[in-house]
């Protein structure tokens, strides 16, 4: 058996895999980049040629991450591509967001999964996380401690709806990510039996349509800047959803007694909750937390487990205790990753 070391390097730009001259979720820009999802800690600017699922192509032009110029291969999952160098590339689903992949290298008889950000917790916006039998995976450590065990999304909307029966005149503004985050709140919101209009931010609209084309249903919703700023009393008992950053700003004044609410898997931790101001912290992640980090990491058979991004040190230690050869490794980028 070959040493996978020999062809998945690290270099400056990320993983590279040698035979097949390309890059994985890069972060400056290079000739030939796989791309997992699109999330700008994974998917920058400036490629040459990209591979990618179809969806998170499109997100990726709706970010405006890929040029006229750029040429884009969309694999769907499981449709096996010749990468060239002897290399067959395939995408399996992460279960982060819509289009979220795992890219599968193989080559020579070896398998590498490079797992991009991904989730076990079910999510009715995208495809659930795939199990891919591997010699090397290639995991995130977002929330790799023992104090990170993400309860139910459908238990933190129960948790946002009471607050709102509760406090029926304010007007809960809830801090969500755009990509991901957002439409995974709304729908679960709906399928819990939320009935009025959501209100969301500008900022938010985009990924929301994006994510009504491939067949998500929300229900109605409509821009707050659609709204006369005088009629603050519509948003009250309602639900306003918009960027973190925009719960305590100047923006959310217009808004009938607002109550900060911010959906993160960081609310687990009061000292980030008071951080963000949040009045009412909903734990709510879109990444693996540790017990799945730790099961996922089993389940794969994988002999070598590469970790990058977040607390790498406390993931490493506890695979090398079971007897998995895990390797903590320190990649240049974002380490709190969008989409948390």
């Amino acid at each position: 058996m070959i040493n996978p070391e020999t062809w998945m390097e690290i270099r400056e730009g990320g993983f590279y895999c040698v035979p097949a001259e390309c890059y994985v979720d890069p972060m400056v820009p290079v000739t030939r980049a796989v791309v997992t999802h699109g999330h700008a800690d994974h998917a920058s600017r400036g490629h040459g040629r990209v591979w990618a699922t179809p969806e998170t192509i499109d997100i990726m032009r709706t970010r405006n991450y890929v040029a006229d110029e750029t040429q884009t291969t969309g694999l769907p999952y499981g449709q096996r591509h010749d990468l060239g160098g002897g290399v067959t590339l395939w995408f399996a689903s992460a279960g982060h967001i819509l289009g979220s992949a795992q890219a599968v290298f193989e080559y020579q008889g070896q398998r590498i999964v490079a797992a991009g950000d991904f989730k076990r917790h079910p999510d009715p916006t995208c495809a659930p996380f795939e199990v891919v039998p591997c010699d090397v995976f290639i995991t995130e450590a977002t929330f790799a401690l023992p104090v990170f065990q993400h309860p139910p999304l459908e238990d933190e909307v129960e948790k946002l709806m009471r607050s709102m029966r509760t406090l029926p005149d304010r007007t809960h503004i809830v801090g969500v990510y755009a990509l991901g985050k957002c439409q995974r709140v709304m729908k679960t919101l709906r399928l819990a039996g939320y009935e009025h209009p959501f209100y969301i931010h500008g900022a938010l609209k985009r990924l929301t349509e994006l994510y009504e084309s491939y067949g998500q249903d929300f229900g109605v919703w409509q821009l707050v800047s659609e709204i006369d700023r005088n009629d603050k009393d519509r948003f009250r008992g309602k639900i306003v959803l918009c960027p973190p950053a925009q719960i305590n700003d100047r923006w959310s004044r217009r808004f009938a007694d607002p109550l900060p609410t911010v959906a993160s898997g960081w609310m687990q931790i009061r000292a980030r909750a008071r951080q963000k101001r949040a009045e009412l912290g909903l734990v709510v992640s879109d990444h693996a937390d540790w017990n799945d980090l730790l099961r996922t990491c089993r389940e794969t058979g994988a002999g070598m487990v590469w970790i990058t991004h977040g607390r790498v040190e406390a993931l490493e230690y506890a695979l090398k205790k079971e007897g998995i050869n895990a390797k903590g490794l320190h990649l240049i980028g974002i380490e709190e990753a969008a989409g948390e």
